[in-house]
């Protein structure tokens, strides 16, 4: 396939592609959006010249929504049918390719516009799924003989977050102020985080809405699950190491989380399927899946320093999950928990085996006692005010590339 927009080769927006997001167009007005190379694409403006009248239950302009969740919920028959007609509008010698009034109109370069959550996020569940990362930890506070817990084998780890606090690509994150219990104090202080972290995550986002008592089994999470995104869950080490016995984090997380503006979907994704790591012990039937649920997306993390470079400080891989998406949205609703539109689920912390591949600072630097050293010469245990962290993904085989973006913060002084 060949765009008549032209684009570079290594584009994360290629005609493979076709993400979702929403944008604020010249300052002037929102709406959904699509992107292919440099151009953002007006998909309320394309509604209304009738380039998607043969759609079946595409009956309103959802694209005029400030977020992706109407439209979503349409479902993949609808969405799908939406995504393969755009490919094929910006195909070269498309009918729109044809049409310059409706070019002028619905198209901007990406200077001309700024993106925003792509949805609303009703509920926000982080996951623990990276076998590599939960073993790291492990061996740092617990017994590294017997780094994982007994139960993690057996089932997807998760806790419920807070969605409120989760922002866009770009927003900067003020450094979190809590409660923390120095190694050799008798009580605890409280203060900014001193050792503030970044977690390399991807995370999926759900296209409906279901009942309370009902489940969501292995072989329909897909159908369920809409497309994904890149997603930094900021956490604060010192803060939640005080805090989390017995119910897990809480002020260590909530202050902030960066999420990626576009959503590529799972059909976009198809080509890049992998087959997941071998599980021991066998699981239980209920997290039983067939065929290859994993996706090979490549992941890369950056750290700047003010009015610094940036520094290529982890190369990992979304194909070394442990537990998939389907068996983490199953697992999910085994119990009866009802999923919303626009519900969001991140992966956990993705680690390889390589340290290089390590997915977090606390990782990275083995809790402060190997730090990095930035290209300017200043050394990092975690994350200082006025450092911006960067994470980008993409996936690319047999000449097909389709990307993510990236998901940017800068982390400002407390308040």
């Amino acid at each position: 396939m060949k765009s008549f927009v032209e684009y570079s080769s290594n584009s994360d927006f290629s005609i493979h592609n076709i993400p979702f997001g929403v944008a604020v167009f010249n300052k002037e007005y929102i709406g959904c959006c699509t992107r292919i190379g440099d151009q953002i694409v007006d998909l309320a403006t394309l509604y209304d010249l009738s380039y998607f009248e043969d759609i079946d239950g595409l009956e309103d302009n959802v694209f005029e929504a400030y977020t992706l969740n109407e439209f979503i919920e349409l479902g993949k028959p609808v969405t799908n049918a939406v995504r393969l007609k755009i490919q094929e509008l910006l195909l070269e010698g498309s009918i729109l390719s044809k049409d310059q009034k409706t070019i002028e109109d619905a198209f901007y370069d990406l200077d001309k516009v700024k993106m925003m959550m792509p949805v609303h996020i009703p509920n926000y569940t982080d996951f623990y799924s990276s076998i590599e990362h939960a073993t790291n930890v492990g061996k740092m506070f617990r017994d590294p003989a017997n780094a994982l817990l007994p139960n993690w084998k057996h089932l997807p780890v998760g806790y419920h977050g807070r969605a409120s606090s989760i922002v866009v690509s770009g927003t900067d994150i003020n450094r979190p102020k809590g409660q923390t219990k120095p190694a050799d104090a008798d009580k605890p202080v409280f203060g900014p985080s001193k050792q503030l972290d970044f977690e390399l995550e991807m995370a999926f986002i759900i296209n409906k809405n279901t009942d309370m008592g009902e489940s969501i089994p292995t072989n329909e999470a897909e159908d369920a699950i809409f497309g994904m995104i890149i997603f930094n869950d900021w956490s604060a080490r010192d803060i939640q190491s005080w805090e989390y016995v017995p119910l897990g984090p809480f002020l260590a997380k909530n202050f902030g989380s960066s999420a990626s503006p576009w959503v590529v979907t799972l059909e976009a994704l198809e080509p890049f399927r992998t087959a997941s790591p071998t599980q021991d012990p066998e699981v239980l039937d209920y997290l039983k899946f067939e065929g290859d649920k994993n996706y090979d997306i490549n992941l890369e993390v950056y750290l700047q320093p003010e009015n610094g470079e940036e520094n290529l400080i982890s190369e990992s891989n979304y194909k070394f999950m442990y537990w998939n998406m389907t068996q983490q949205l199953a697992h999910h609703t085994v119990n009866g928990c009802n999923v919303e539109v626009g519900d969001l689920y991140a992966s956990g912390t993705i680690s390889g085996s390589d340290p290089k591949s390590f997915g977090s600072m606390l990782e990275l630097t083995w809790r402060g006692q190997n730090p990095i050293k930035l290209s300017n010469g200043q050394e990092r245990k975690f994350i200082d005010d006025n450092d911006t962290v960067t994470m980008k993904a993409w996936a690319e085989k047999d000449g097909i590339r389709v990307g993510f973006g990236e998901v940017s913060g800068k982390i400002i002084p407390t308040k």
